[in-house]
């Protein structure tokens, strides 16, 4: 092998020998010399965040500062002051003025994860910062310059967010100049048991506990199994173990416990994209398809009561007639505790929302990214979830 790969992977801690993955280094350190913008693609979890660095530490700009801004974790009405700074009194709050990531980075790399989560309004303005590398603070009418080298990651199919109107072609074609693609653990089997030795020395040193060994069948499921979350996965399902159990030879029983849609059955599974989906998503595709059935009945059986209700008609005497043996009172005092349900019937729902949201954030962790995929909704969602139910 390659010395200066072999000396990589050691410096940024990138494990395994599949050709993909070598090819994807080889990649990133020959566009390092160049001032092109970089794309990363991949699946949440397969490392994509190692990469920019290496571009950086291999460029001209390694001197320069190296920022990562994760563009789905900051709120849409800030991203533009975050990133391109603003003046004093440009909006509510600015008591003065701040300067943006691409001032700060002028000379350095600005890594843009998530870069697809980007607002449009702020994908016009990044682009105009890679056409010529100008840019303009919040509150101000005068352009600055800047030198920083643009590096980009996503996990979502840019090109479906293109069709659908939520990010620019032109953007991407300026961010794709090279395009980077880290292959998922599913497609590198041949490394899946060397990450899972390193992750279970590692956890065996800090906790101070004998490492794990697997058996032969263990094994076959570890290597076979499709790892939706990719590496973070195996390190959290390594950690796991390491810590709960306290045989430290693992069966495929023990094994397949801690996989969220075990291996070793023989049952159909669902497939989300060539992927097996973990029971996660049926329990949360039930649950979702109750919640709106229960609101639709809800709402009909409160439409059919005001019908009833308004229906009623009186005498030339004006005295009121029963309609379909309804008492108008009666009717109301139903229509009352109809919405009185309802409302109760809201509440409920953000419980269980609640439940959903805390179950996926105890699963991933830290890794709201992949939380937020879970779920189903944008990481920006999540975070105003998170905030509104003062999670």
């Amino acid at each position: 092998m390659d010395k200066q790969l072999i000396s990589i992977k050691q410096r940024y801690g990138i494990i395994g020998f599949a050709p993909a993955l070598d090819y994807a280094i080889h990649i990133a350190v020959q566009v390092a010399a160049t001032d092109l913008s970089v794309l990363i693609t991949g699946e949440s979890g397969v490392g994509k965040e190692c990469f920019p660095k290496i571009i950086h530490d291999f460029s001209a700009n390694k001197h320069g500062q190296y920022i990562a801004v994760n563009c789905g974790a900051i709120p849409e009405g800030t991203i533009d002051s975050e990133l391109f700074g603003h003046e004093k009194g440009s909006f509510t709050g600015a008591m003065e003025a701040r300067k943006g990531y691409f001032e700060v980075a002028d000379g350095g790399t600005i890594f843009l994860d998530e870069v697809a989560d980007l607002p449009l309004s702020t994908q016009v303005r990044l682009l105009r910062v890679l056409e010529n590398g100008e840019f303009i603070k919040v509150g101000s009418s005068k352009p600055q310059k800047t030198k920083v080298r643009v590096v980009a990651a996503t996990n979502v199919n840019i090109a479906d967010r293109i069709a659908k109107g939520k990010f620019r072609e032109d953007l991407f074609y300026r961010l794709n100049s090279v395009p980077i693609y880290i292959p998922p653990l599913r497609e590198r089997k041949e490394d899946i048991f060397l990450l899972f030795t390193k992750f279970a020395t590692d956890f065996a040193f800090k906790y101070q506990i004998p490492p794990l060994q697997l058996t032969e069948e263990a094994k076959e499921v570890l290597t076979h199994y499709s790892w939706p979350g990719n590496v973070r996965q195996l390190r959290n399902v390594t950690e796991q173990i390491s810590l709960i159990e306290k045989e430290r030879t693992i069966t495929k029983e023990i094994l397949a416990n801690y996989l969220v849609a075990p291996a070793v059955s023989n049952l159909p599974v669902l497939m989300i994209n060539d992927r097996e989906a973990p029971p996660q998503f049926f329990e949360r595709e039930l649950i979702y398809k109750f919640l709106t059935d229960l609101t639709k009945e809800v709402a009909e059986l409160k439409k059919l009561v005001h019908e009833i209700s308004n229906a009623k008609t009186r005498l030339p005497e004006g005295k009121p007639v029963k309609f379909l043996d309804y008492d108008p009172i009666e009717i109301q005092e139903e229509t009352d505790t109809v919405e009185e349900e309802q409302q109760n019937k809201s509440l409920s729902l953000n419980e269980i929302e609640k439940e959903i949201i805390k179950k996926a954030l105890d699963t991933y962790g830290t890794n709201r990214s992949a939380a937020a995929k879970e779920l189903g909704i944008s990481e920006r969602t999540l975070y105003r979830k998170i905030k509104e139910y003062g999670m």
